[in-house]
């Protein structure tokens, strides 16, 4: 169960047709939550499985479109908490240049729309690990860890065309400017790769895959966790600032062949040579701000269990 001062509160979960989105929602339900569930489609795209009879009286489910600035406060109207994840629009998936343009509008919008919404707490913001891990190597030591501190340099996912990292970058940087604005209480998650069933290699993430393997900058993370993730740092009162997100770093070639036969399952893989099947790249991203706020959220769990 969720501590005592989060039963019946209400939150809105913004896209919650995702699959991060409707995962959240009947995690939320399962905990006590009131959630105010906000898609960009029809009512039909969220896909919740498993939600009892008795839950489903504490949710209610909003057409909310990140550019449409009044169906964002009708979703947030009342709510205490808001967990927003960017999904790019149905009739433009791919993330390009002109993707960075809407992203950063849709952050904008949403966290504009929680300064003037009264009752908003808390935002948990969701980024990706692409805004923090590209950078020109050589203007730094390889020996050095990345962690939440740092940002993917813009000019450098600009020169080399890498949409997704400057999206999350450029977004999430305007939502932090626009919160410390504002006053705004928010945290935000920043996830590895999220491993799911139909992940193939077109996802806009894994542009650069192979330089992110090099780097031991590589990580993904499993939906349950990146879930828990974002419950926990809204639960946590003194959660702050960003936080990095995965339980999987890709710094073998055993991972490395394993993850691309997911990705291009009838492509065969090449037999690595000797060096490359003993070669163990050091991982430089690390996650320990996260790993302990969540060493109490995971004992907890294990209670409910």
């Amino acid at each position: 169960m969720a501590p005592a001062s989060f039963h019946h509160e209400k939150v809105c979960v913004m896209d919650a047709s995702g699959r991060l989105g409707s995962t959240l929602v009947e995690r939320l339900l399962e905990r006590g939550y009131i959630v105010h569930a906000a898609v960009q489609g029809h009512v039909d795209d969220l896909k919740l499985n498993g939600v009892a009879t008795e839950r489903e009286k504490k949710l209610k489910i909003f057409h909310a479109d990140p550019f449409d600035y009044q169906s964002i406060t009708d979703a947030l109207k009342g709510c205490s908490g808001l967990f927003y994840a960017f999904e790019p629009p149905q009739d433009h998936p791919a993330y390009d240049e002109y993707m960075v343009e809407v992203e950063v509008r849709a952050a904008h919008n949403v966290v504009e729309a929680c300064a003037r919404t009264e009752t908003i707490d808390k935002v948990v913001f969701t980024s990706s690990a692409t805004a923090v891990l590209w950078r020109d190597n050589n203007s730094q030591s390889l020996a050095s860890d990345l962690d939440e501190r740092h940002w993917s340099d813009v000019n450098f996912c600009r020169k080399f065309k890498l949409w997704h990292a400057l999206s999350k970058t450029v977004a999430e940087k305007t939502a932090w400017a626009l919160a410390m604005d504002r006053d705004i209480n928010m945290v935000s998650i920043n996830g590895g790769l999220l491993m799911e069933p139909h992940l193939s290699i077109t996802h806009p993430y894994l542009k650069g895959a192979a330089e992110m393997y090099e780097c031991g900058t590589f990580v993904t993370v499993d939906l349950q966790f990146l879930v828990d993730a974002h419950i926990c740092v809204f639960e946590d009162v003194s959660s702050y600032g960003r936080y990095l997100c995965f339980n999987h770093a890709i710094t073998n070639h055993e991972d490395a062949i394993h993850l691309a036969r997911l990705l291009t399952p009838y492509s065969p893989s090449p037999p690595p040579s000797y060096e490359e099947a003993n070669m163990i790249i050091q991982q430089r991203l690390s996650n320990k701000k996260l790993n302990k706020v969540m060493v109490d959220f995971e004992s907890e769990l294990l209670l409910e269990d």
